[in-house]
C-alpha cells in the first residue's frame, strides 16, 4: 500500500455563490464517506482561507523561530487535502478523481516517498 496525498490550491476553487459551495459540501461528505467505507482513508480536512491566521516555525538559522502567519506570502496556497493509503496509482486516480468531481475543482494528487 501506498500513501498518496489529494490537495488542492485554494486559488484553484474560483468563485461561486454561496449556495453552490452548500450544494458541494454533501458530494465531498459522501466521497470521505465511501474512503472510510473503503478503508484507505488516512485524513481529510480543509485549511483556514486566511494563511496570516497561521504561524510559521524555522529553525534553519540554529534556534527556532516561531512567527505568525505564513513562512513566505506566496500567490497560491494549499486549500485542503485527503491523504489515502492505496494499493496503487489507479486507485489514487480514482480516489482523486472523485475528490475532484465531488468538490467542484481541480486536485493533485501525488505519492508519498517510501
Amino acid at each position: 500500500m501506498t500513501q498518496y496525498l489529494i490537495f488542492f490550491n485554494q486559488q484553484w476553487v474560483g468563485d461561486h455563490p454561496a449556495e453552490w459551495y452548500a450544494s458541494r459540501g454533501p458530494l465531498a461528505r459522501a466521497v470521505v464517506a465511501d474512503m472510510e467505507e473503503a478503508g484507505v482513508l488516512v485524513f481529510a480536512g480543509g485549511l483556514e482561507e486566511d494563511p496570516a491566521d497561521g504561524f510559521s516555525a524555522d529553525a534553519t538559522s540554529g534556534e527556532l523561530v516561531l512567527s505568525p502567519g505564513p513562512y513566505r506570502e506566496t500567490a497560491e496556497f494549499v486549500g485542503g487535502l485527503t491523504i489515502v493509503d492505496v494499493a496503487d496509482e489507479d486507485a489514487a486516480r480514482y480516489w482523486g478523481g472523485r475528490v475532484a468531481e465531488a468538490c467542484g475543482w481541480p486536485q493533485e494528487v501525488r505519492a508519498f516517498k517510501g
